[in-house]
């Protein structure tokens, strides 16, 4: 059965994951249905139109619930899309708070922008609560490993990925013609890296014609994970003892929680001084939740540590989960030295903004980056050092210190990618296509990919098609 494949999103960029399979009987297959993220014009085109008609698709399968990957569903829904969304069952909880969070800040948005800029740079929300509601009611979930009917013909299969909570690498199945072998796709979705905190590492795929493969960091190597705590410690150690904040930007599912893991950790130490830790948004208190109800997806050193021993990995004297507006704007007054881990995570909405504009101008003070920020948002203006970045629209001088500490990624490296495409049967991969990820990154990963014997790389290219079979 010949197929064809065309990118969407994450083409050449870090942000919304669309990548739309048809089948030669007519059958369309979308992988993952993300938001764009970046500059608020581009974003807003780009978001409120599809390039294909989605009532004429058959199955969403979706990788995990971060909103470069979830945020469009209910867009999808809205227009047309009245099919299942597979998933696995902690997607489809995290990708719920995911988009209620993202209709709740766009409303919110809206409302500041009507009033601040008399309708000018307004754009409506894409959705409203209602329609996220709608679009959890056409997810179906299934186990990693539980092989499952996508169409006629098609069977899918989950494999842990190891990048968030429930994520899931997709291999579907599409049978032959009378005589010949099936055709084996694996779609990547985001790999994490062995031995990140909590949840379990990335699954070996078995063996597959071709793979769509994320390239997000296919040009860096990060520094070992086991570094992690002992660098988070330090820049905690120097900033307290200026007397300054940590303001840490952080995706509330995932990231936060291992933030959180490790700072646990460090206080039971005594690797770091008593300070107050505020969780302040409402999002990561419900993420952190729902990692509480999913403990089939913890990795075993986290079983161990906490389940067995029936202690909560995330909750300790001077954690403060903040909800509340006036108690968030409270943190920014006080005097004292404390850690703020607030989203979203490339600082382009959400609380984070308001405690960047209040210390990013306080050379006691800590910027924090602990995640891949995407081009042409704040994160990335922050991470790239520029002098002067602007928040609400105004500039504000950066004279806090701004660190980068890469070893807390979620996404594997060239090395892990290398690796994960090199346990593959080499006999039988054909194709591989390489996403998510900026030009240099996938042409870097490309070539190391060439060097180490892997079948023909193609990059996509936005909208084109490609063959696959």
């Amino acid at each position: 059965m010949g197929i064809s494949l065309q990118c969407f999103g994450a083409a050449r960029e870090v942000t919304g994951s669309k990548h739309l399979l048809t089948l030669d009987n007519g059958v369309r297959l979308l992988l993952d249905c993300g938001e764009f993220q970046g500059r608020r014009a581009e974003a807003a085109t780009k978001n409120r139109e599809f390039p294909f008609p989605p009532g004429k698709i058959d199955a969403v399968l979706l990788s995990h619930g971060h909103l470069d990957h979830s945020g469009a569903l209910p867009m999808l829904v809205k227009q047309g899309f009245d099919g299942p969304i597979h998933t696995t069952p902690a997607t489809r909880d995290i990708a719920g708070l995911i988009m209620r969070d993202a209709a709740h800040i766009m409303q919110k948005d809206y409302e500041w922008l009507l009033k601040k800029e008399k309708g000018k740079k307004a754009y409506p929300p894409l959705y409203d609560e209602n329609d996220v509601v709608h679009t959890l009611e056409q997810m179906e979930t299934h186990g990693y490993h539980r092989p499952f009917e996508v169409a006629p013909g098609v069977t899918a299969e989950f494999y842990n990925s190891g990048h968030i909570l429930g994520s899931a690498m997709i291999v579907l199945t599409v049978a032959g013609a009378a005589g010949t072998a099936p055709l084996k796709i694996a779609f990547t979705g985001d790999v994490g890296r062995r031995g990140l905190p909590i949840i379990s590492d990335p699954e070996p795929l078995p063996a597959v014609d071709c793979l769509i493969c994320e390239g997000t960091y296919g040009n860096r190597l990060h520094e070992p994970m086991d570094d992690a705590k002992r660098q988070l410690a330090e820049v905690i150690r120097e900033t307290a003892r200026k007397g300054g904040k940590i303001i840490i930007p952080a995706f509330a599912v995932g990231r936060t929680q291992e933030l959180i893991y490790l700072l646990h950790l460090l206080k039971d130490e005594k690797a770091i001084p008593d300070l107050d830790i505020f969780v302040d948004s409402p999002m990561a208190v419900n993420a952190t939740g729902i990692f509480e109800a999913h403990p089939e997806c913890y990795d075993e050193e986290t079983r161990q540590a906490f389940v067995a021993h029936h202690a909560n990995p995330f909750g300790f004297n001077g954690l403060k989960y903040v909800t509340d507006v006036e108690e968030s704007k409270a943190i920014n007054s006080r005097p004292d030295p404390c850690i703020i881990i607030s989203s979203s995570g490339m600082c382009e909405a959400g609380r984070i903004l308001h405690h960047l504009k209040n210390n990013v101008g306080d050379p006691r003070n800590t910027v924090l980056i602990v995640g891949f920020m995407a081009q042409n948002t704040l994160g990335r203006a922050l991470a790239d050092k520029r002098p002067v970045v602007k928040i609400f629209g105004n500039p504000y001088p950066v004279r806090a210190r701004v660190k980068i500490l890469n070893t807390f990624s979620g996404h594997a490296d060239w090395q892990d990618l290398l690796a994960l495409v090199g346990a593959l049967d080499r006999q039988r991969l054909r194709q591989l296509f390489l996403v998510h990820g900026e030009s240099d990154a996938l042409e870097s990963l490309r070539d190391r990919l060439q060097s180490a014997g892997a079948p023909p790389v193609l990059i996509p290219e936005p909208g084109q098609h490609y063959g696959i079979g």
